[in-house]
């Protein structure tokens, strides 16, 4: 029955931490593995099978010792310290050599007094120093071949915050294939170790330091206890397995920024375009330009529904029978009160993760601009993504934040009078907006989209994204008169709001950028039928 499990060590893990036993200390398992895969420690490259093994840290039970606090670069008295014993002799004196030249290097060697089972003292001379306490006072620990290729000690100054500097040729570090050691570690050939100082003396303090906490982070992260690689290990076989699901190189190797803000959405990398969006339509009773709106939004391909938000309490929305007739489902819902919020109300009949929020009267937008912005919005899910767009600036002379509506390359808002967001935001908006916002909104029947914005922002700490170069989004049959956003009052109060929100927050949220997104070649004199968005305006 055994023999049948093992079946030439194929889909078998053998984890071999301590590697070889004196007085050769071989690297290679001396087992008949077959297919086995070996999780090592103390790789050479000789032996190693990239990307089929995996190499291990020679784990060292001395660096649970230490503690998490890191001492900075400046209080570390030596530049580096080499603390390992019975290291081969030809090392051993040109340490000697370079520690009569340098003083700044500390080598320590096994106390002659102490017994040698006793690993947690270390001697220079007449200097008896705690180890591995001592190493958390070097900016560079020395890890050097040893009788053993892969040494502990790469552990003990890691959970020091001492930096690694690698002298083994041959070695391969530990979990190597994910790790880009180059940022936590100085590598030295064996042949070079003359020039030790000389290497050392050449990284500034600032790449110290950001050395240091890179290391610790690695150590942290990867190393700090059996169960920490074993877990590794396991990681980096799964991403193996599910390539599709496999964390990059750059998710393995930075820490993670704990300023930076984190998408709450768990979307894949592009959202799936099968969904498609619903178009949400506020309005009120512009029935003639609403008609028009449904019969151009129709021609959208990746349109699933479209929803009339009806927020007028006082007329009845057109009957069925008057509404254009179209092949998408279409539901309209009359609302309880007249509330620009009612746009962001997470209706129950919305399906899809995508929303397009659009004005009655946007009229000029064609097919071809309404799929690019979704397609555009698939690949960046988590911001706000369309076409009219505004920033804003600080008024040096009255001290206040100004809403600015000139056309300029410069954006940190999208309007959502056409405007794709994930559904989420709208849960956001209607549940957790801060503060008294959202009241605020709906008793000035101004602001939303400001104010959709700024929540997302704060959230994501990103830019929205304007898409195509169009800019004129007023409704052509409509007057001035009949456009709320015409008065000048309500640009005075939407720069009160921008003030007033980022009071609330207690910062300014909103990013600025100098960024849109347009077609491929849609502006190239190719064939139409080479180019898949045809009908895309120019202002």
């Amino acid at each position: 029955m055994r023999v049948l499990i093992w079946k030439d060590g194929e889909n078998h893990l053998i984890f071999n931490m301590l590697p070889g036993s004196g007085p050769d200390y071989n690297s290679v398992v001396e087992l008949s593995l077959g297919q086995a895969l070996i999780a090592g420690g103390g790789f050479s490259s000789w032996t190693y099978r990239s990307g089929f093994d995996v190499s291990l840290p020679v784990y060292s039970p001395m660096a649970a010792q230490l503690d998490s606090q890191q001492i900075a670069v400046q209080d570390r008295p030596w530049v580096v310290i080499s603390s390992q014993i019975n290291i081969h002799p030809e090392y051993t004196q040109e340490l000697a050599h370079l520690a009569q030249e340098h003083s700044e290097l500390l080598v320590l060697e096994a106390c002659p007094s102490m017994q040698s089972s006793n690993y947690s003292m270390r001697c220079r001379g007449d200097e008896v120093y705690h180890y591995p306490q001592v190493l958390k006072r070097a900016k560079f620990c020395l890890v050097i071949r040893g009788a053993r290729l892969g040494q502990p000690s790469l552990m003990d100054a890691m959970a020091a915050g001492c930096i690694p500097v690698m002298c083994a040729d041959s070695l391969v570090m530990p979990f190597e294939d994910v790790i880009d050691w180059k940022r936590a570690a100085i590598f030295i050939l064996e042949e070079n170790l003359n020039s030790l100082m000389e290497v050392l003396s050449s990284v500034s303090d600032e790449h110290v330091s950001e050395m240091q906490v890179q290391g610790s982070w690695l150590y942290q992260s990867y190393f700090s206890s059996i169960n920490a690689v074993t877990q590794t290990t396991l990681e980096i076989l799964n991403d193996r397995v599910f390539a599709q699901r496999a964390r990059t190189f750059e998710d393995w190797n930075l820490p993670p920024n704990p300023l930076a803000a984190r998408s709450p959405l768990f979307l894949q990398l592009t959202a799936p375009r099968s969904q498609g969006f619903t178009a949400v339509i506020l309005t009120y009773d512009r029935v003639e330009s609403l008609f028009l709106l449904i019969q151009k939004l129709a021609k959208v391909p990746s349109l699933n529904k479209i929803l009339i938000v009806w927020n007028n309490q006082r007329k009845s929305p057109p009957h069925s029978s008057m509404i254009p007739k179209i092949d998408k489902p279409l539901k309209i819902i009359k609302t309880t009160a007249n509330k620009l919020s009612n746009r962001f109300y997470p209706y129950e009949e919305i399906e899809t993760e995508a929303i397009l929020t659009i004005d009655d009267d946007i009229l000029m937008l064609t097919a071809d601009e309404l799929e690019f912005g979704y397609e555009v919005w698939r690949e960046f899910p988590d911001r706000i993504v369309g076409f009219p767009s505004r920033t804003h600036v600080w008024d040096n002379v009255t001290m206040h934040w100004k809403y600015e509506s000139e056309w300029t390359n410069q954006i940190s808002m999208v309007l959502t009078g056409a405007a794709f967001h994930h559904k989420y935001w709208s849960y956001l908006y209607t549940t957790a907006m801060p503060g008294n916002i959202k009241e605020w909104v709906d008793q000035h029947m101004n602001c939303e989209d400001i104010a959709m914005n700024f929540l997302v922002a704060n959230v994501t700490q990103k830019a929205p994204i304007k898409v195509t170069p169009r800019k004129k989004f007023k409704c052509p049959e409509c007057t001035n008169t009949e456009m709320l956003s015409a008065d000048l009052n309500h640009m005075m109060e939407r720069s009160q709001c921008i003030d007033r929100f980022s009071a609330i927050y207690g910062y300014m949220p909103l990013q600025t950028v100098e960024f849109r997104a347009d077609p491929v070649l849609y502006k190239d004199t190719f064939p139409e039928k080479l180019k898949r968005f045809n009908d895309i305006g120019s202002l």
